[in-house]
């Protein structure tokens, strides 16, 4: 709000000298103007936050105000109006002849908007000064012309204000916003410093390295009067948010509400962020893209096409439950059998997956097994615990035929694409069944990486009930997901299975498909098309490397690692989510400053993983040579290792997820060095079920954005 020192000066003010580009044909800020006219500008700053700061802030703000003055009438009401527009492109045009600004959108914005609120202190310093009595309530007569200020006003211009300013309307919504703002819970104590400048005051006395100052930071500092004392409930709200931070990510603040929003038990208002200030908002502060809100039309088409799905599935649903009634008892299976299957199948054609048990356990296929009466094959009787399938999908292309076609002379999967051949009844599964565990070692189900849960944890109801429909949508599917050069290095397809996409739905463990497409989504939405991001951070593969292939092919894990050491020759920091074969950590890599990371959410030692430790240490000096670099005798033998007092989990379970979150944050924060207490945008003690839940719906995103699933 202008003072009347401020404005008496306006009287007094010289001419203008640029009288073709201000048509109003005065200004003031005398200074500004001499310095213009000899070529002389002013350097201005700007914080973390993009907010405006340095000495010559105060003195920018000020001829915002006179440029307001000059150019906007004192009867716009709205300063959005799109006439104010080439009003508002003269004043930065001529704040850009006196100060150093970048001309790009986001300085103008925030100038402008500061303008906009220069233009109300105006309006509302001559209605309390000329409109009000000495209590503050609208006089009954007819206020004289402002003689004073006629430099900026006219006489039309203010009988047509007084009219605005006495409508009925507007007399209610001051009455309203003079009784709010009458008698405040918590004063601020700063005057004009505004908590940009009060940032940096402080920033400067404590001499400290930070950037920026937490919001409820700089809340309890502006309420600390000359005398340095800080009032009982200012000091409670300040201790609840050091309380509720240490439990709240910073993810929460932007989504819900911010620490200090709750400590107060406030709303927080769109668009900014209480505690910081004018030109803060929650997209600048958080660093974090805004999402854009569905549509209505968006919204009504989403929901008719989950209605007409929930129908369909009911029906089929309906359908199955009558198939399986009418299902029969088929002959027994082979003694060879291990797997503890289900050895009833539907009557009729029905979906399967088809597996082989040699060398390995594994999925090799999908089709349609026919269990009809007509247990023939080629005219030919099927071999005892065998049924007739026909091969739709071959996923291994090396599967040889559990038993040859005699007919067609084909033994290769491949090959037998359209055709019908004789499958072992213990390596047939319909859709909607999950093969576990065989009780032989020697035949279990090999995956590069697998986790194994103590307990499981129960999640919202409404997440949950959605989870289900995608579940039930994608029953028996195989997802298949390109995984480009640029991401480990080496070009590949992750599968996807039902049972990975059941594992995040409902919470469990997770395998490395996930882990490595949550990787994917880094890639694609943080990091692809950034070269700041993509030259910094690099991902090792958890299929090239794990504890599997380290103790059965360590040469191969450390040609793998060494190379993809040797494909930057800049500072990077290679993140690989490793399975010690019953959980997932992370290591964070500098092969050239020789430093790894170490972040496990369950507070165990490296030591407890000396074959992991062994291939890390010896891939880098392996790479030190490569590279011919010269490392003092003290450190040839040493490698940096660092363990970061990272956010510890509760259960058996979310180590997957914690690793998932991991990655994203170190990205986020775009920093090569990890604190040792960890980033303090993100430090607590415990993830919450809310930061978790996070990245399980940043998957499902993802998973619907590449069409792996659909809803």
């Amino acid at each position: 709000m202008a003072s009347d020192q401020e404005n008496s000066q306006d009287a007094n003010a010289p001419d203008d000298t640029s009288e073709k580009e201000i048509t109003r044909g005065i200004t003031i800020m005398k200074s500004i103007i001499r310095d213009r006219d000899k070529a002389v500008t002013y350097n201005v700053n700007w914080n973390a936050d993009n907010q405006l700061i340095g000495s010559n802030a105060a003195k920018l703000a000020s001829y915002i105000g006179t440029l307001v003055r000059m150019h906007i009438p004192i009867t716009a009401t709205r300063w959005s109006n799109k006439e104010l527009g080439s009003a508002k492109d003269k004043i930065w045009t001529e704040i850009l002849r006196s100060f150093n600004i970048e001309d790009t959108t986001i300085r103008k914005k925030y100038i402008l908007q500061l303008a906009g609120k220069r233009h109300r202190g105006w309006r509302t310093f001559l209605t309390n000064k000329y409109l009000k009595d000495k209590e503050i309530f609208f006089v009954e007569y007819d206020p004289e012309y402002p003689v004073k200020y006629a430099i900026f006003i006219t006489e039309e211009e203010w009988v047509a204000f007084v009219a605005q300013r006495r409508d009925e309307n507007f007399k209610k919504v001051s009455a309203t916003n003079r009784e709010r703002a009458s008698n405040p819970t918590y004063a601020y104590k700063k005057g004009r410093l505004g908590y940009a400048r009060l940032e940096e005051k402080i920033l400067d006395e404590t001499k400290s390295d930070a950037t920026s100052l937490p919001p409820h930071v700089l809340w309890k500092e502006a309420r600390v009067g000359k005398d340095g004392t800080v009032r009982d409930d200012v000091q409670h709200i300040y201790d609840e948010c050091e309380t509720l931070s240490q439990s709240i990510s910073t993810a929460e603040d932007q989504e819900n509400r911010s620490v200090l929003s709750r400590a107060l038990n406030v709303p927080e208002y769109p668009g900014r962020v209480r505690g910081k200030g004018h030109g803060c908002t929650p997209t600048s502060l958080y660093k974090n893209p805004r999402r854009r809100n569905p549509s209505n039309q968006e919204v009504m088409e989403t929901l008719q096409a989950l209605q007409a799905q929930v129908l369909q599935l009911q029906k089929d649903n309906e359908r199955y439950r009558c198939m399986e009634k009418c299902s029969s008892q088929l002959k027994e299976t082979s003694e060879k059998a291990s797997i503890n299957c289900q050895n009833k199948f539907p009557e009729g054609i029905s979906s399967c997956q088809l597996y082989l048990s040699s060398p390995t356990y594994r999925l090799v296929g999908k089709g349609k097994v026919h269990n009809t009466s007509e247990d023939l094959l080629h005219h030919r009787p099927l071999p005892d615990g065998h049924l007739k399938v026909s091969v739709d999908v071959v996923l291994d292309k090396d599967a040889l035929l559990p038993i040859p076609d005699i007919v067609s002379e084909t033994t290769l999967l491949r090959d037998a694409i359209g055709s019908f051949v004789a499958w072992p009844l213990d390596l047939i599964f319909i859709d909607d069944e999950t093969p576990t565990k065989p009780a032989s070692k020697d035949k279990g189900i090999l995956r590069h990486n697998e986790s194994v849960a103590s307990q499981k944890e129960v999640f919202a109801q409404g997440s949950q009930q959605l989870s289900q429909k995608i579940d039930m949508a994608t029953a028996g599917a195989i997802r298949l997901l390109d995984m480009e050069e640029d991401i480990f290095g080496y070009s590949c397809t992750e599968t996807i299975g039902k049972e990975d996409l059941e594992h995040i739905f409902r919470h469990q463990e997770l395998g490395v498909g996930v882990i490595h497409t949550y990787i994917r989504f880094l890639y694609d939405n943080f990091m692809h098309g950034n070269d700041q991001l993509s030259n910094r951070f690099r991902f090792v593969s958890s299929s090239l490397v794990n504890k599997a292939l380290i103790c059965r092919e360590p040469d191969s894990c450390r040609e793998y690692l060494v190379k993809r050491f040797m494909a930057s020759s800049t500072n990077n920091l290679y993140l690989w989510p490793y399975n010690s074969g019953c959980h997932w950590l992370l290591l964070a890599i500098d092969p050239l400053k020789e430093v790894v990371y170490f972040l496990n959410s369950i507070d165990d030692e490296w030591t407890n993983y000396p074959d992991m430790k062994q291939l890390v240490d010896t891939s880098i000096k392996v790479f030190r040579s490569q590279r011919q670099a010269r490392v003092p005798r003290t450190k040839s033998s040493n490698i940096t290792w660092i363990k970061v007092q990272c956010p510890l989990q509760r259960n058996g379970i979310d180590c997957g997820y914690f690793v998932m979150r991991f990655m994203r944050e170190i990205i986020n924060m775009n920093q090569i060095e990890i604190p040792i207490t960890y980033f303090d945008e993100y430090k607590c003690a415990h993830y919450t079920r809310l930061q978790l839940e996070q990245i399980k719906e940043e998957l499902c995103q993802y998973f619907i954005e590449k069409r792996l699933i659909s809803i």
